[in-house]
């Protein structure tokens, strides 16, 4: 299995929307578009997951596909650097 990341999705883009994009190229095993934490509006991406084969074929074809007059940029989503963890607590010196 492949994660897909899909960037400059326009934001009235609907999870069925991309899924059915991404189905011409093959199965799609789940779609997940990102909001905001604090407004709930769309951020604009989301993550695509099909098998291996199919995922470099629609990386492919829809790379730079014009969805609603934005270009998409897809490619293979990469792992999110951990980030090191806050303190929860007060400021101490």
């Amino acid at each position: 299995m492949t994660t897909i990341y899909v960037g400059n999705l326009p934001f009235n883009a609907t999870e069925q929307d991309v899924k059915t994009l991404f189905e011409r190229h093959g199965k799609v095993e789940s779609v997940k578009l990102i909001n905001d934490r604090e407004t709930g509006k769309p951020r604009g991406f989301g993550f695509v997951d099909m098998p291996q084969n199919e995922a470099q074929a629609a990386i492919q074809a829809l790379n730079g596909f014009q969805m609603n007059g934005r270009p998409l940029r897809v490619n293979e989503a990469q792992e999110r650097p951990q980030r090191p963890r806050q303190g929860g607590g007060p400021f101490r010196r």
